[in-house]
Parts: C-alpha cells; structure tokens; sequence
C-alpha cells in the first residue's frame, strides 16, 4: 500500500530536526512518499530541502508577543491560509497529516480536521505550543514527550523525541578528571556567557583536575573570551567555542553539564545518561523550558536554576556540589535515562501509519 503522508509545521530546530527524523523513517522503513508544508521564516526552507523532501510554504502570520495590530491582521489572514491548506491537501491527497509544532502546523492541521484527513501531533515540550494547544481535543492522536502533556490531546502516547542514535551509546564517565561543559544551544545563552567567567577562576582553583568547555553560540565568542581573559581564566584548561560540532564526544567527555531545558537538548541530555543543571530561557513561550526542566527535576535527573536567581554565589555552588559528589552525578544520570526514549522515530511513525490505515 503505498501512503502519501504531509508533515506541517516548523519554525525552530527543535520542531523541524525531530520531523526530519519522523520523515526518514517513514520513508525508508514504510516507503511512504512524504511532503513537509511550512513558513519562509523558519529552518524548515533550509533543512527540509537539503534532507531531500519537497516542501509547500504558505504565509502564516503571528498571534504570539506581538502588537494588537499584528494579531488582528493574523486572524484576519487566518480563513484564507487556512483555504491555502484545503487546496494544498486536496491536491496531495495525504492518508494522514502530522504536525509537529510552529507556524505553519496549526492551520494545516484545521484544514485537515475539518477535510476528516487523520491527524497525528507530535508535541515534544510538556505545555504544548499555541498551534498543538488549539488543535489537541480534535487530533486522531498524539505522539508527547512527556506523561503529563497527554491531558493536552485526544489518544496520547509517550513516545520520546527522535534523538540520533550515538546519544545512546554514551557510557557512563570513568573516573578521572573532571570536565565542566556549558551550551546554550546555536544562538547561545547570553546569562550563561555573562556569569560564567565570573566563576571560572573560584571553579579552576577548587577542582585542580577540572577543564572547561564552553559554547558561546555565534555572535558572543569575542564577548565572551574578552571576559574569561578579564577575569584572567584563559588557559589550556579552559577552551570557549562558538559552535561544537561534535556534540556527542562532548558529552561523553563531561560530568557536569550546564545548559537551557529545550526539548531536544533535555532528551540528548536523557538519552546520554548525564547530570546537569538547567536554566530555562525565561523568554520562552508559555515558559516551556521551565517546564521541561521540571520534569527532569521531579525525576532526579537535573538541578533547575532559573534565570532570575542565576548569581555568581549559586552557580558556584550547585557545580561543585555536583563535581564534588561523583555518586549524586551518578544517581542524577541513571534517572536521566529513565526518561529517553531510543525508539522514539519508529514509534512516531508507526503511529502514523496506524492513523493512516486506520488501524486507531
């Protein structure tokens, strides 16, 4: 039986780079032939196509942190992206639709309710974004990442995000010297790359075995390095990078990781099997990252300091209290993996298939 499946939405890494993962194992394990629709704003105009799958774009205005003016022109728009989103799915002729979050994901997901084309949400934060949240009472199901966000839609199951495979693999740290890394994600986190030099010198003098590893994201390097070197940090024990490529060995070298609580990152982070210490973006929608990150923390799996208590003082506090105690690391890491989830793609897209040949 050969299935046409429409994936629709996008925006940010984290919703288009666990769709990609969904799209492949559609493709290759059901050979199902897959179309993605999604906004001229978001990363999906560059990632969908260089992973090989066609792409429809329509115009979706915002109703989020914008001017009154803006969410009425939205709304006004409204009825006819979603009419752009009838005509697309009429022409495609989907057997389901997924829709994975941003811009583009809620109305092509009203188009195909009201066409009675099967729908499936993928939500992988534990609040839903605006386009899920409209849509979950009325989707044939729902693909969440953590147990709570099932009372946000109909026939939800915990599935887990995609995360790449080698996340898995990571053992746990022999003994040895300690390593501290920090990320904030491609843009970086400003709070982190502001606070961190001024602990460096008190962390490095504690833990003479400890080395440093810190990704600025890519305005912030200069900014960042002039500080460490301000602060008379700068050293072969202390390596500050713009981007790092090989997140995996990264991981796998450290004991403690400081970081946001975006979705992707919280399952790397799981899946990886590794303590860490959280600081949501508190700019973020509906607050999404601490939310995430307080799943971790009811878990055991992390330390959530939020933005507004993130002093010098505190911050040296909880990283030695992590470095100094390898057991503590250790229990926080076994109760990170209690919540990956390795077969999260096929789940996702065995769901799908459900859906599209109405087996749900």
């Amino acid at each position: 039986m050969h299935l046409r499946i429409l994936i629709a939405g996008g925006g940010t890494g984290g919703h288009v780079i666990p769709a990609l993962a969904i799209a492949r194992e559609l493709r290759d394990r059901h050979d199902a032939e897959l179309r993605f629709i999604g906004t001229a704003r978001g990363l999906e105009t560059k990632l969908v196509p260089e992973a090989g799958f066609p792409l429809e774009l329509i115009h979706v205005g915002q109703l989020k942190n914008v001017s009154l003016a803006t969410r009425a022109r939205t709304l006004l728009d409204l009825p006819l992206g979603v009419a752009r989103c009838i005509s697309l799915l009429r022409s495609f002729r989907p057997d389901v639709v997924v829709g994975v979050g941003g811009y583009a994901s809620g109305p092509v997901m009203g188009a195909a309710i009201l066409l009675r084309i099967p729908t499936l949400a993928f939500e992988p934060n534990a609040v839903p974004g605006l386009a899920n949240r409209l849509v979950g009472k009325w989707v044939s199901a729902a693909a969440v990442n953590f147990a709570p966000t099932m009372d946000y839609f109909r026939n939800a199951r915990v599935t887990g995000i995609p995360v790449r495979p080698e996340f898995f693999e990571i053992q746990p740290k022999p003994a040895g010297p300690r390593r501290l890394l920090i990320f904030g994600g491609s843009q970086g986190a400003r709070v982190l790359n502001e606070v961190m030099p001024r602990v460096a010198a008190a962390l490095l003098q504690s833990f003479p075995d400890l080395t440093i590893v810190h990704q600025t994201g890519g305005r912030h390097q200069e900014s960042t390095t002039e500080a460490y070197a301000a602060a008379g940090v700068l050293s072969d024990r202390m390596r500050v990078q713009r981007y790092l490529d090989a997140m995996v060995e990264e991981i796998a070298a450290s004991d403690v990781i400081l970081c946001r609580s975006g979705a992707s990152t919280v399952a790397e982070l799981a899946a990886a099997g590794r303590a860490s210490i959280l600081v949501p973006f508190a700019a973020a929608a509906d607050d999404h990252q601490r939310k995430n990150a307080d799943v971790l923390v009811a878990a055991g799996a992390a330390v959530l300091v939020p933005e507004a208590e993130l002093t010098a003082t505190r911050l040296i506090e909880e990283i030695s209290r992590l470095l100094e105690h390898p057991a503590a690391r250790l229990a926080m890491a076994e109760q990170a993996r209690t919540l990956a989830h390795k077969r999260a793609a096929g789940d996702i897209a065995a769901l799908g298939i459900s859906l599209a040949t109405s087996k749900i």
